[in-house]
């Protein structure tokens, strides 16, 4: 077990009684019998060394009335005050067992063992004695034996510490190594409130003891985070709401998603919820040097010939120089066969191994088209932005002052653990004005919109993000777009829902690494449907990937991102 802080000793009348554990910040289950009469509890956590005894009272028992083999021996004891400590992890029903016999480790406090010790045991079989025990044996008949001092303890699967349920007695007999253990089922049935943390078989035992982990690391780092926030951007499309509530902290969070969650896409939840709290962990050892990008610049834009004529021109940029790889006009229909050709084309010129970043510079007029969509090989369907790092960015940001701006800006970027992003809201959004002020900010990176560009209530907000020039803007082309003068950000708006989940999702990425980051969304969002990621799109411009303009064929000025 990683971390034993959540064992307990019980005390009554300053005399050691049995053990405990805790399933919540206040909260410790016990043998009945080793409460007695409930007199002059306290609890004391002895793997926090130092840390005094906690005063409890019983606040629910299983009515048991005495005798050695009465049924209800279970005491839930409430602190007096909530202790810094994860509680135990509770594992599925009949976790105990299974094909081979599984090893499982019970920590107690005998006569001489103050400050604790451990035995290893088995379940004799998964077969309930009076549906009301499961029986356990020693797992080594020359180790400690079950005794006097493990009653109420926890027995826990020795590879994952989870919870399968409580010593409640030993064997009379000196030859005889067995005792019973109350399993977590038959808790539940005594105490009601243990069945929303018992959770089901649906989450495998990695994903579980990864979250719990992971939650541990965080709690102790004090990681700040919003964790409704965390939740719903992990949540599947049929997970239950977060409670009306919220969460008080990251761990009832956690439990949530252990505990709350069934059917096929809970053990998927657990996964991604575990992704976000590793995110919100990671921070950089040291400071991040710009990516070393081999960017293909595809440039779009209207042709003066015609109707439905565009022009096209591809570069490749490598070894500190552009490489023209076409240009010509094109007839709409044809357009994507086209670049997806030359696209193929430029790849000849990249430095053999280097991250390839595919880049569209557009019209701002079509700034939403969906190019991450693109089929990327006529027998192909995966779509480019699920292949590469795929971005999109302005034609009108190719001005030499602006290039200067935004290179001072992500010089201050590189320095920063993760993406600080700027909420524009689809229902009240601030002043323009205003939010080119909170853009221009030495900590500003990215302006979110839970709308498309072309949204009339946030089209100015958008413009002004483009000109402040912000240097990484992200929306969502299928967002909030039902009457944006009636959207009041109820949880049914679908831009809020984006930008909830993006916010929790990018927090911990630093601004280079999100073309990177964005791929894999696009990836994940490919594979699941009704995903809020499904419709992403990523302007994201740092000029130093580019060649400066000054120093190399004229050509090179007509890049946006140059």
């Amino acid at each position: 077990m990683n971390s034993a802080e959540w064992h307990a000793r019980i005390e009554s009348g300053g005399r050691v009684t049995g053990a405990g554990f805790l399933v919540s910040p206040g909260t410790v289950l016990t043998c009945a019998h080793v409460v007695g009469d409930g007199e002059d509890l306290t609890v004391t956590f002895t793997e926090r060394p130092g840390t005094p005894p906690v005063p409890a009272r019983v606040v629910a028992h299983g009515d048991w009335t005495g005798g050695a083999t009465d049924l209800g021996d279970l005491a839930v004891l409430a602190l007096d005050e909530e202790v810094p400590v994860a509680p135990a992890a509770l594992a599925p029903v009949d976790a105990a067992h299974g094909p081979a016999p599984r090893k499982l480790v019970v920590y107690g406090f005998p006569a001489g063992f103050d400050e604790g010790t451990l035995t290893e045991q088995r379940v004799t079989a998964p077969q309930l004695i009076k549906r009301e025990w499961l029986q356990l044996e020693a797992w080594h008949p020359g180790g400690q034996p079950l005794a006097p001092g493990f009653s109420g303890a926890a027995v826990a699967l020795a590879d994952t510490g989870e919870v399968v349920g409580m010593v409640t007695a030993a064997a009379a007999g000196r030859d005889v190594r067995t005792g019973r253990m109350m399993p977590t089922q038959v808790m539940a049935r005594y105490w009601p409130g243990l069945q929303s943390l018992v959770p089901t078989s649906d989450h495998t035992t990695a994903d579980r003891a990864r979250l719990r982990a992971l939650v541990e690391k965080a709690a102790r780092a004090g990681v700040d985070c919003d964790p409704v926030r965390l939740y719903t951007a992990a949540a599947d499309p049929f997970d239950p709401p977060p409670p009306e509530e919220g969460f008080d902290s990251l761990w009832s969070a956690a439990l949530f998603v252990l505990c709350e969650l069934d059917g096929p896409g809970a053990a998927r939840t657990v996964a991604r919820f575990a992704d976000r709290v590793e995110a919100l962990l990671h921070v950089p050892a040291v400071e991040p040097a710009a990516p070393d990008w081999s960017p293909i610049l595809v440039e779009l834009g209207h042709s003066g010939a015609g109707d439905g004529l565009i022009r096209v021109e591809v570069s490749a940029y490598s070894g500190g120089r552009r490489h023209p790889v076409d240009s010509g006009t094109v007839e709409q229909h044809r357009l994507h066969a086209y670049v997806r050709d030359r696209i193929e084309a430029a790849f000849r010129y990249l430095t053999p191994g280097a991250d390839e970043l595919v880049a569209f510079a557009l019209p701002r007029d079509w700034l939403d088209w969906p190019v991450d969509r693109w089929e990327s090989d006529p027998d192909d369907a995966t779509p480019l932005g699920c292949l590469y790092p795929l971005v999109v960015t302005d034609h009108a940001r190719r001005k030499a002052s602006t290039r200067h701006v935004l290179t001072r800006a992500w010089k201050r970027l590189d320095a920063l653990p993760g993406a600080r992003m700027h909420r524009v809201e689809c229902y009240g959004p601030e002043e323009p004005g205003r939010l080119r002020m909170r853009l221009r900010r030495p900590d500003a990176c990215l302006a979110g919109f839970g709308t498309a560009p072309a949204a009339s209530r946030t089209r100015p907000h958008f413009d002004t993000s483009l000109t402040a020039p912000a240097p990484v803007i992200v929306w969502s082309r299928g967002g909030c777009g039902s009457g944006q003068e009636e959207c009041d950000g109820a949880d049914g708006c679908t831009g809020k829902a984006f930008l909830d989940a993006l916010d929790a999702c990018v927090a911990a990425v630093p601004p280079a690494e999100l073309p990177r980051h964005i791929l894999a969304l696009r990836e994940e969002a490919d594979a699941e449907e009704d995903h809020w990621a499904r419709g992403i799109q990523l302007l994201w411009d740092d000029p130093r990937v580019f060649t400066d303009p000054h120093a190399v064929a004229p050509a090179h000025a007509e890049s946006p991102v140059a």
